[in-house]
Parts: C-alpha cells; structure tokens; sequence
C-alpha cells in the first residue's frame, strides 16, 4: 500500500468525478475512482447557469467516501473545464451561480472588444480565438448590463471549489489563461487591457501556478468529510486541459488531441505563437503545466453526445461501443463541418443534420450507424486540416498525434484519424485528466512547497 493517497476531483461539463490516486512502489499511478455524478446546466432567468451548491455537495460525499476508504490522503486538486467563473461577495459562496459558456447572451462584446483594441492588437497580447465563451466578452457584458464590481472577487470554477475547501481566494494560471485578460507572453494579468475594456483590476486575485499549495481544510470542511484538517489543497493544471496533457510525453514532432465534448487539437511550446497565421489558423495560446499549449478549439463528441439523448428518449440503442460497430458497417461519404455554429447548441440535432446536408446537396443520413459514421469521419477530416494548419503556423513537422480523454476509446474514430491524418496515432490513457492532477500533487509532497495565502 502506498504511503500518501491524493484526490483528485475532475469537474466535466457533463459529469464529474472523485477520483483517489497512489504511486506505486515501480512508479506507476494506481486509480479508483470513488463517487461519480451527472452535470449539466440550469436555466433560470432567460440564462444558462451551472449548480455550484448541489456540486460541492457531490464534490463533499466523494471526499466523505474517500476518507472512508483510506487513511492517508494528503492532498487534494480540483480540475474543470474553462473560462466559467463567479463573482465571490464578502468572502462569501452563498448565492454563487456562476453563468454556463454555452449562454450566448455576451457573444455581441467580441465585436466592442475589438472596436477599442483591434482584432489582432487583441490575439497579440492574449494569444486567444475571438470567441464568446472567452471571460472577458462576458465581464464587458455583465458592465454594460448593470453588475456591480465593487468588493468583489472574480473565481474561475475550480477557483471557487479551492475556496470552498480551503478559504484562500486565488486565481490558477492554466484557468485564468482562457479568460483573455492573461498575457501570452509573461503568464501575468494584463492590466493594461483590463482598463481598456472597463474591466476592474480589484476583481482579480493573486495568481498561483501548478503544483502551489493554496491552504489546508476548513474546520467545517474537515467536519463534513471526515478528513483531517492537514490535508491539503494544491494548485494543479486546474483547466483540464492543462492537467491531461501533464499526463502525457511529448516532443517536438507529436501533438495532442484531447478527446471528449470538446476536441482539443495542439501542441505544447516554450513560447506563445501569436502570429496573423496562427490566429487567422484558429489556434489559440493557452497555459500548461510545462509551457503554452498551442491548440484550437473543435467541437467533439458534443453532436454524439446529443443525438444519443436524443435515441435514449426514443428508446434506441444508444451505448457507445453498439454505435460505433453500427459505424463500421455504415457507408457514407459525407462529411459535415462539426465547427458549424448549427452544431453548437442544444436541439434537435438528426435534424440540424439532415438540414446541414440537404442545404448543401449532401447524402443525408438515415440509420444510427450513418449519422455516427458521419460525425467519427467528419471529426477526423477535421483533425487533418487542424494538424496541417499546426505545422503552417510553427514551422514544426508533425508525425505523430496522442489522442487522450474519453474519446481515445473510440477505435473508429482513432482508426479514420490515423487514415486522414496520415499521421501514427497513439491513443490513450482515457484517465488523463485524472492522472495529470495526481502527477502534479505527487510532485507537490516530493518537495518543501510553501502554502500560499491572499493575504
């Protein structure tokens, strides 16, 4: 048995795990996954928002079952998707109910952005896609629609279940790099542009980097789990993003695709590229645990994701590895553009499909294995174009690509990937959003790591 467990809490948009992790005595991660639980947006208002109260209770019967099983947690690291934030009012959670990035509500402030800056001034300074669900459109939105700043602290997600933990309101790098307030090239704040943009600099919080101690267990916190009080609360690649590539070897010649509701497509650098080609590419500059991850933002396995909810209430076949044998009997050669904007939201998506296909003369699909067969093969085109882009825009050859998340199972898709691609795929490990978490704790309690505090 190893001498320290670590806990890792993986927060997807669409589920969320508690996740205990060890090192073995050969150096290998051991994994049990202790408490999982269903995710989704709320709507309330006309606006779309996430469930923060009913999260930290799932996050606290995960930690509660941990300490039941194991008397030598250590640590714990929090890891969610980006950009999602709330406002913390006198150091208080109640009433928290940060706004879900798939509410288009601010997607208008790109263009008032732009308008002060300029486009390009913009990609220049935060390395960033001009798209809504980045933070900075929705603060603009949120001044011009009346909030009011004053006293308060801006938490990305994981930010705010640290808090919840440990009482120390902080900022993780990797987290505030999707919020395009970060300069690309030094990693810190960029206050210039905050007051460009009308967005106050007292909001922000000091930031910490992977692998900082941000503090210990409330008492209450203690209370409620059962855990003891010196357990701590460590900074780790809190943009899962961040934490999965961390799981992973790479060179020069391999990127990365992270596969799931999102595709993220990249490469890991030592510097941001923040060239007209780069952004006219799509590719945007994001923080790692090792460097900047340079990659772009494909929609994923969203479309499959919703077509399954859609035959799930019809009472069709709907487990995944039923699909995609269904897929490897289809025959189609369509393809669809999985960026298109149709695709994006909730809704009837065989239609949005058919509708996409018949506008532009294309086979429409008519059994599941069709419409599966599509997205896999549309997906993989869609990585072809991403990878040539990549080496355009780094002058960087890439021959391999290491497909990790959940979406590395899919035998299918890595198979037309590899095909398409013309590239080796390497596919693998699913967990690594949980691995990368624990690596960087791990490396936390190998070293004499000071508690970082807001004071």
């Amino acid at each position: 048995m190893s001498e320290k467990t670590f806990i890792a809490v993986d927060f997807g948009g669409g589920s969320g795990r508690v996740i205990a992790g060890s090192l073995s005595p050969e150096g290998n991660i051991e994994m049990n996954e202790i408490h999982r639980f269903a995710n989704g947006p709320v709507e309330k208002n006309g606006h779309l928002y996430w469930d923060f109260s009913r999260l930290c209770g799932e996050m606290t019967e995960g930690l509660r079952k941990a300490a039941g099983r194991y008397d030598n947690i250590v640590s714990i690291g929090i890891d969610t998707w980006g950009v999602d934030f709330g406002l913390l009012e006198n150091d208080s959670l109640d009433g928290i109910s940060p706004y879900c990035y798939r509410d288009t509500a601010w997607n208008g402030s790109i263009a008032d952005a732009e308008k002060i800056v300029g486009a390009r001034e913009l990609y220049r300074r935060n390395g960033l896609q001009p798209i809504g669900i980045n933070s900075l459109y929705r603060l603009m939105w949120m001044s011009a629609n009346g909030e009011s700043f004053e006293g308060k602290k801006l938490l990305f997600m994981p930010d705010l279940f640290n808090f919840h933990l440990c009482g120390t309101a902080a900022n993780e790098y990797t987290i505030a790099s999707t919020s395009g307030l970060i300069e690309a090239s030094t990693g810190c704040w960029d206050r210039d542009l905050m007051k460009q943009l009308s967005i106050p600099e007292s909001i922000f919080c000091p930031i910490v980097r992977p692998g900082d101690v941000i503090g210990t267990l409330l008492p209450e916190i203690a209370e409620a789990t059962g855990l003891p009080r010196d357990v701590k609360v460590v900074a780790v690649g809190s943009h899962d993003t961040a934490s999965a590539v961390n799981a992973i070897s790479l060179d020069g010649n391999t990127a990365f695709l992270s596969s799931g509701t999102w595709s993220l497509l990249g490469i890991e650098l030592p510097a941001p590229v923040t060239t007209a080609e780069a952004a006219d590419a799509g590719y945007a500059n994001e923080g790692g645990t090792n460097g900047i991850l340079f990659l772009q933002n494909i929609t994923g396995l969203w479309i499959l994701q919703q077509l399954v909810e859609q035959w799930r209430a019809r009472n069709l076949t709907c487990d995944y590895p039923s699909l995609v044998d269904m897929a490897e009997k289809a025959s189609t050669d369509t393809i669809i553009d999985v960026d298109n904007a149709d695709f994006a939201t909730h809704g009837d998506m065989e239609q949005k499909i058919r509708d996409y296909c018949t506008a532009r003369r294309l086979k429409t699909p008519g059994s599941q294995g069709e419409f599966v067969r599509i997205l896999l093969q549309s997906l993989a085109d869609r990585y072809r174009r991403g990878l040539d882009e990549m080496e355009t825009a780094t002058g960087r050859r890439i021959t391999h690509l290491h497909i990790i998340g959940g979406g590395s199972r899919n035998r299918l898709l890595n198979r037309l990937t590899e095909e398409r691609t013309g590239r080796k795929v390497t596919a693998g490990p699913a967990e690594a959003t949980a691995i990368g978490n624990i690596m960087t704790q791990s490396r936390v309690h190998h070293t004499d790591t000071p508690i970082v505090t807001d004071k």
